[in-house]
């Protein structure tokens, strides 16, 4: 990877929505050859899909539940974690799943309709994988920031201000 490659990745991961015209200023390169830049991160896999960050706590169109789950699982010898992050991962309801250091293996995080949703996930499909030796459940109940991006902007102080 050149150092422009790295420069317009770091910008696209701040925002995937800069205008074209716009990023080839900010790397000092033609739009054509940020195009075939991106044309092939694309292509490698390097990037893999452009998202939004949305508050849905702003809107009436969807309510849920979503939670974090430490998992303590038993590698398997030759794949070590892989296997069974990746059974874990194909399941609709995991939204991401990472490798940890510390007491627990896996991270995995989820959505749910209902809390009882998020229950049966965790007793009837994840709790039951062979490899899968405990779980704790987290419920996510409000976020602050999420992908460097702040939920609340700071609030103005609106004291008054009082002089003699």
């Amino acid at each position: 990877m050149n150092e422009k490659e790295i420069e317009i990745l770091e910008i696209l991961e701040d925002n995937a929505r800069v205008p074209m015209e716009v990023l080839a200023d900010m790397v000092d390169l033609s739009v054509d050859e940020v195009e075939k830049i991106i044309k092939s991160l694309e292509e490698k896999d390097i990037i893999l899909s452009y998202s939004s960050v949305i508050n849905w706590d702003k809107t009436a169109g969807k309510d849920g539940v979503a939670a974090m789950i430490d998992v303590k699982v038993t590698p398997k010898r030759e794949v070590g974690f892989d296997e069974i992050a990746e059974r874990i991962y194909r399941f609709p309801e995991v939204k991401a799943v990472y490798l940890m250091s510390g007491a627990f293996d896996l991270s995995v995080q989820i959505e749910g309709k209902t809390m009882k949703e998020v229950a049966f996930f965790v007793s009837n499909k994840l709790s039951t994988l062979d490899s899968v030796l405990s779980t704790t459940t987290h419920f996510l109940l409000k976020k602050y920031k999420h992908d460097g991006v702040i939920f609340e902007p700071e609030q103005k102080d609106k004291r008054i201000v009082v002089s003699p």
